[in-house]
């Protein structure tokens, strides 16, 4: 514990250091400096006690079970209010008027879902992870092994976008070189799940999410402020802004109805797939509490989608006519998912920017360290001790041993992953996670669950035809094929894929597990054709 301890410890000199170094630099805006320490060093104070309370394997995974109701639910909050919720939605807002709070309500529509189906059953099935509800009933070594690769391909697409956001935040505040700001942010995201396990991932997610929410809302005031607090003011300012763009309209949709529908589905199914999000209801006592987490959860999610609203209009109306914000060619200083942080700067000088970018940057180094850990236990629990061992089960110690190794190399990954997706919106990258996750986890948690006749075979072949024509089609998609790897025009012309592989996943599920069934009962009929001989 103690080595553990002076990990921690010795990540927080290192990011004092460096930020001395940056305010030596001249390129560092010196009061955000401050809050930045601070948020650094309360979140690895909370890694530093929690450490004390992982010792067991129940604590590491779930927190031994023993999170209250409404505390898990201001952490669900935590897991969904990401770098894409405040930073990419109020980005997507800024460029796109009407368009970017499409994605809000998407957000916000999948966790009814969540609520009145899955909380309930997730708590009284689960033990930790994902596979642990779908194979409850299903025994199959192919299935935790597809279990855990979709869990982990969920999780390295979730943390692109948390990993952008956090660099371009620290290039913006600092002058730090991007890359170092990726690095810097990977070892404090270890540090926390290596050191804290999920006991310290849910309250530095709570502590955060409180803090969101109170910039949140105290920007979104700010805002109205300068419109006499009302939104016709607000919208018509937002209009005379950006003339050329239908801020109140939707145009998407006639655009590309493909991609606008597959969007749809993936903000709308998504959620329930997403293993981050699914770990939180075992970290409840019982079934009572997971019901009240979630209801904690919808309504703050709920209210911080709101926000989003006047955040982005106000990004609009106030940083898009101010010439400090932007390049010579009109751009975003800092990259475009910088809208909130320059309007928190526009509102309420340096030191509110200090304070909105430190919340900002406790939000995103939260969100990554419950991914890491959900990509950790997918690796651990999943792969290793369920079925590269079988049926011996490994000693708790080693499987924690094996997560936090598996933890410092997904953190080695998000960093390079981080790197390459540069440009990308953060909110944007989310939705192509949401995408896979609805084609790949979301059937086979609902089939399981809802199901009698649902078999491993449907089950592995389901989702694996799932999880590869989402991911195929990803990266054969805009964001990827054009913007990230440069090539001229995209291969699918649309994305999220999840018009076409939610669909090819549950009617191969279906089809795979009524051909087995018929199978079974041919072959049991056989035997006792041949019994009565």
């Amino acid at each position: 514990m103690r080595a553990a301890s002076i990990g921690a410890w010795s990540t927080f000199v290192l990011t004092v250091t460096a930020s001395d170094a940056f305010a030596g630099s001249g390129n560092a805006r010196s009061t955000a400096i401050p809050f930045f320490l601070a948020v650094v060093a309360v979140t690895l104070a909370i890694t530093a006690w929690a450490a004390r309370r992982s010792q067991s394997l129940l604590e590491f995974y779930s927190a031994g079970s023993g999170i209250k109701g409404w505390q898990n639910g201001f952490a669900i909050a935590g897991d969904a209010l990401s770098a894409g919720a405040f930073l990419g939605l109020t980005a997507l807002v800024y460029a796109g008027g009407f368009d970017g709070l499409v994605y809000a309500i998407g957000y916000t529509v999948g966790f009814p879902l969540v609520v009145f189906v899955l909380a309930e059953r997730l708590r009284a099935m689960g033990k930790y992870t994902f596979s642990d509800v779908i194979c409850t009933r299903m025994k199959s070594r192919y299935l935790r092994v597809f279990a855990g690769i979709a869990s982990l391909t969920i999780v390295l697409f979730y943390l692109i976008a948390q990993m952008v956001g956090a660099g371009q935040l620290i290039r913006l505040l600092f002058g730090l070189d991007y890359i170092y700001a990726e690095m810097i942010v990977g070892g404090l995201m270890i540090s926390y799940v290596i050191v804290g396990g999920m006991v310290a991932t849910t309250w530095v997610q709570f502590t955060k999410a409180i803090l969101l929410l109170l910039a949140g809302t105290t920007l979104a005031f700010l805002v109205l402020r300068q419109f006499s607090f009302s939104f016709d003011s607000l919208l018509a300012a937002a209009i005379s802004a950006k003339p050329n763009i239908n801020m109140l309209g939707p145009t998407a949709l006639a655009r590309h109805p493909l991609s606008a529908l597959s969007l749809a589905l993936a903000l709308m199914f998504g959620t329930a797939g997403l293993p981050h999000v699914l770990m939180r209801f075992f970290t409840v006592p019982d079934v009572r509490a997971a019901r009240s987490s979630v209801v904690w959860a919808v309504s703050l999610i709920s209210y911080f989608y709101g926000l989003a609203f006047v955040l982005g209009f106000g990004a609009v109306a106030i940083v898009s006519v101010n010439p400090s914000f932007l390049s010579e060619t009109g751009q975003l200083l800092g990259g475009a998912n910088m809208a909130a942080v320059h309007l928190a700067a526009a509102l309420g000088g340096e030191v509110f920017l200090g304070i909105v970018s430190a919340v900002a940057f406790a939000t995103i180094l939260a969100v990554v360290a419950g991914l890491t850990l959900a990509g950790a236990s997918a690796v651990s629990h999943d792969l290793y001790a369920k079925a590269y061992l079988g049926g011996q089960e490994p000693l708790p110690s080693q499987e924690v041993r094996v997560s936090r190794i598996a933890t410092l190399m997904i953190g080695c990954i998000a960093v390079l992953l981080g790197i390459a997706f540069e440009k990308q919106n953060v909110a944007y990258m989310v939705s192509l996670a949401f995408g896979i996750a609805a084609s790949s986890t979301f059937p086979l948690l609902i089939l399981s669950i809802f199901w009698r006749g649902f078999t491993p075979a449907g089950a592995v072949v389901g989702g694996t035809a799932g999880l590869l024509v989402s991911l195929v089609l990803t990266i054969l998609g805009p964001s990827i094929w054009v913007q990230t790897l440069g090539f001229s025009e995209s291969v699918v012309p649309f994305e999220p894929p999840t018009i076409v592989a939610m669909p090819l996943a549950f009617v191969l599920c279906f089809t795979v597990s009524l051909l087995q069934n018929y199978y079974l009962r041919i072959r049991a009929l056989g035997f006792r054709r041949l019994s009565t001989e």
